[in-house]
């Protein structure tokens, strides 16, 4: 099917039979979407249909009252987004996956990419057969959610050094103490994946543990300005008990998290191409609906400026994603072309949200128009998954050779 016949990607609330179609209503300026095979473009447009039509209209309540919408959990599984990690699709078409569902609300894009690629993934690639047996199915139809616990209250982006909870070994237990910081999803998931210092070996591991196991309190962190449907949380580990059987046997040391903190970070450049082309629906309807001056915004100057800006921005990111599908593709990623990808669409990302705010006026500052909601979640994307900083440095250590991390570590 041709992209000229994909339904449009955004649902505007005030077009009229009198505003105008323009060109290239699916902004694939770079042919993107042409580079998947038949069978995947046709299952990305019923992805795409479903996303807009069902997931971002009703967002926007749920965003405002910092609540997640459990109900739309079986129809994001019947559409595949619990197992895209395992169910053989090409990277391209799970990164286009991730760009579509940032486009209809970041939130759900993030509970979606966090459970494929470190929840679904880490227990894929380094779980045992057994715990395999026992969640990947759950996991694959949402039935059962995971949270990954890895950052800490006070160690973020130094806790590949820092990290200070502890994991200790009694007979065929495991004793866990330690607190864990803006763990997605931790209040409804069924259990975490914490990873935690040996204090044998002083080796980071990881551990399954339920959250029904007493020690383990999980508490909302609320009033964010972004991201306000992931269900973001402390977690509180006091000699949490984990039979050996719940530890996954691939974890020797904390290169296993890098291993998926690298992947991650990718996932975030696709979420920030797609709040991109989310904040140029959103622009560009605005642009056609509103008249002032007795024409429509979008024949001004210097509203059409913003908006090629913005879709530049958007395209800039999708093809440089594009080739990083490629690079992931053939086994080649590094650290550093993912840090260089996350922190050069966040900070692209981060431009195209306030030209479109602005864009919008008045208007841009309420989430009756979308664009107040998309300001804050790009704000989030921008510090998550390692902060713009940490991952430019990332970049220049790389390219230098010459480490400006504290300590030169």
């Amino acid at each position: 099917m041709p992209l000229s016949e994909s339904p449009t990607p955004a649902t505007p609330k005030r077009r009229t039979s009198s505003t105008p179609e323009p060109a290239f209503m699916d902004v694939d300026l770079m042919h993107v979407w042409q580079l998947l095979d038949p069978a995947e473009h046709q299952r990305l447009l019923e992805i795409r249909t479903f996303l807009q039509e069902r997931l971002r209209p009703e967002s926007i309540d749920y965003w405002n009252r910092e609540e997640f919408p459990h109900h739309l959990l079986p129809e994001m599984a019947a559409h595949g987004l619990g197992n895209l990690q395992i169910d053989g699709s090409s990277d391209l078409f799970k990164g286009l996956v991730y760009v579509e569902a940032a486009r209809a609300d970041v939130s759900l894009s993030a509970m979606v990419g966090i459970h494929n690629e470190l929840i679904v993934g880490m227990i894929h690639q380094l779980g045992s057969k057994e715990q395999k047996e026992k969640w990947l199915p759950a996991l694959g139809n949402f039935t059962a959610l995971g949270a990954f616990a890895l950052t800490e209250p006070d160690h973020g982006s130094d806790i590949a050094g820092g990290l200070a909870t502890t994991a200790t070994r009694e007979g065929d237990e495991w004793v866990i103490n330690g607190a864990k910081r803006w763990i997605g999803a931790a209040t409804m998931a069924d259990f975490s994946l914490v990873w935690a210092r040996d204090t044998s070996d002083g080796e980071i591991k990881a551990f399954i543990v339920e959250s029904d196991r007493p020690g383990f309190t999980a508490t909302k962190i609320s009033h964010k300005i972004g991201l306000r449907i992931m269900q973001n949380a402390d977690i509180d580990l006091e000699a949490v008990r984990v039979p050996e059987s719940n530890r996954l046997p691939g974890v020797k040391n904390f290169a296993a998290a890098n291993e998926l903190l690298k992947h991650s970070r990718a996932w975030v450049g696709w979420q920030a191409a797609g709040v991109q082309l989310g904040i140029f629906d959103i622009a560009r309807d605005y642009a056609l609906e509103r008249s002032q001056f007795g024409t429509a915004l979008a024949g001004f100057q210097l509203v059409q400026l913003p908006l090629a800006e913005i879709l530049g921005n958007a395209m800039a990111s999708l093809s440089l994603m594009t080739d990083l599908a490629r690079i992931q593709s053939s086994g080649d990623l590094e650290m550093v072309q993912a840090a260089m990808a996350k922190s050069t669409t966040t900070r692209l990302a981060r431009e195209s949200a306030a030209k479109g705010r602005a864009l919008l006026g008045g208007n841009g500052i309420t989430t009756d128009h979308e664009m107040a909601k998309l300001f804050g979640d790009v704000e989030v994307l921008y510090t998550y998954e390692g902060t713009y900083e940490i991952n430019s440095l990332i970049v220049g250590r790389a390219v230098t050779g010459i480490s400006a991390f504290v300590s030169g570590h």
